[in-house]
C-alpha cells in the first residue's frame, strides 16, 4: 500500500515539467487513436479551450486542483449563466481528461474527477410541435426556389426519419435505396458509432427522388447541397430552418432540427407506433432515453384516456 502510494508521488514529480496543454495533447493522441468521431475530438477541443480562457495562463500538474476546477463550474453557472445542460457538457470531456491523467499516467496527487463532475439539471419536458404548427412551417416554405425545396426535403427527411441533424447532412446518394424505402446510416455518421436503417415514408421518397434527380449533374456523393454543388453543413440546415420557422410565426418553440426529431418521435407514437420500433429508429441504446421522445401534453393524455379507458373494456 505505502510501496504504490510512493510510486505515484515519483511519477507525478518526473512528469512535472508538462504544461496542461502538453497533457491534454497527449490524452487526445489515445482519444483519436480509439477512433472516436470528429465531432467528439472536436468537442474535447472545444470544451478545453473554454477551460483554457477561463484560467487564462498555462499551469502545471500541481495546480490543477479540485478547487480550480469547481471554481471554474461556479463561474460557468454564476458568471456565464449557462444552463445546466452546457455546464454538462463542458464538464464530461473534461472529466475524462483529468481520469486519464490521475489513473493513466499518475500525473495527479488527487483523484480530481471524482468531485468534478455534472451538475445536477432539471429534466425537460420535449418540446415538440403541433400538427398545426408542422403544417404551417412547410407551408412557409417557398419551394419554388432550390433553398426552399431544399429546405422542404430536408424538413420531412427530419420529421420522417427522426435523424440528428449531424447524421442528416452525411447522408450519401448511395445511402437511399428507393426499393426498400430506407436510409443507411453509417456507423461513422452516428453520434452513437453504431450504424442504423431508418424507413422513409412514401411521400418522403417522392420529394427526396425529386431532389436527388435536381442535383444529379453536381456530381456529389453526399445528398443535402449547396448552390456549388459542396456537401452542406449543419448550421446551414439550422438557419434554414429558423428562417422558415419566422415566416411561419411559429415564436413559442425553437424551430430546429432536433425539435422536428422530438416531434416526429411524438407523432410516431400517437400514430399508434410502439416504443421499441421508435427506440430503434432514434438510435438509442437505452428506453430511458426514448420515454423523454414521448411524453405527451395533457390533451394529449385525455385523448388516449378516453379511447383506451380500462373502463372501456369493462363495458364494450
Amino acid at each position: 500500500m505505502r510501496k504504490g502510494l510512493s510510486r505515484r508521488k515519483r511519477a507525478v514529480t518526473t512528469e512535472v515539467s508538462l504544461t496542461i496543454t502538453e497533457m491534454f495533447e497527449e490524452f487526445m493522441l489515445v482519444k483519436k487513436g480509439e477512433g472516436l468521431a470528429k465531432r467528439t475530438i472536436a468537442e474535447h477541443y472545444n470544451n478545453f479551450g473554454y477551460f483554457k480562457t477561463y484560467i487564462g495562463k498555462e499551469i502545471s500538474a500541481d495546480e490543477m486542483s479540485t478547487e480550480l476546477f469547481m471554481g471554474w463550474i461556479t463561474y460557468m453557472i454564476e458568471e456565464m449563466d449557462y444552463t445546466p445542460g452546457t455546464v454538462n457538457i463542458r464538464v464530461r470531456t473534461m472529466r475524462a481528461f483529468l481520469r486519464y491523467c490521475y489513473e493513466d499516467k499518475m500525473w495527479l496527487d488527487e483523484p480530481v474527477h471524482k468531485r468534478f463532475k455534472p451538475i445536477k439539471a432539471p429534466v425537460d419536458v420535449v418540446e415538440a410541435f403541433t400538427v398545426e404548427e408542422y403544417r404551417r412551417l412547410i407551408g412557409a416554405i417557398d419551394d419554388e426556389n432550390y433553398v426552399g425545396f431544399r429546405t422542404k426535403v430536408i424538413t420531412f427527411v427530419l420529421l420522417d426519419t427522426m435523424v440528428r441533424v449531424c447524421e442528416l447532412v452525411d447522408i450519401k446518394r448511395q445511402n437511399i435505396d428507393f426499393k426498400t424505402m430506407s436510409i443507411r446510416l453509417e456507423a461513422a455518421d452516428t453520434k452513437t458509432r453504431v450504424g442504423r436503417v431508418v424507413p422513409i415514408s412514401a411521400r418522403t421518397a417522392k420529394l427526396l427522388s425529386e431532389y436527388i434527380h435536381e442535383t444529379e449533374e453536381c456530381g456529389n456523393d453526399y445528398v443535402f447541397l449547396s448552390y456549388e454543388g459542396e456537401k452542406i453543413g449543419e448550421a446551414t440546415v439550422r438557419d434554414n430552418l429558423r428562417v422558415y420557422g419566422q415566416v411561419a410565426k411559429i415564436t413559442n418553440k425553437r424551430v430546429s432540427p432536433h425539435t422536428l426529431r422530438h416531434t416526429g418521435a411524438l407523432f410516431y407514437i400517437l400514430n399508434g407506433g410502439d416504443p421499441f420500433s421508435l427506440q430503434r429508429i432514434l438510435g438509442h441504446s437505452h428506453m430511458n432515453m426514448v420515454r423523454r421522445y414521448v411524453q405527451m401534453t395533457n390533451m394529449d393524455v385525455q385523448n388516449q384516456h378516453s379511447v383506451h379507458s380500462p373502463l372501456n373494456y369493462v363495458f364494450k
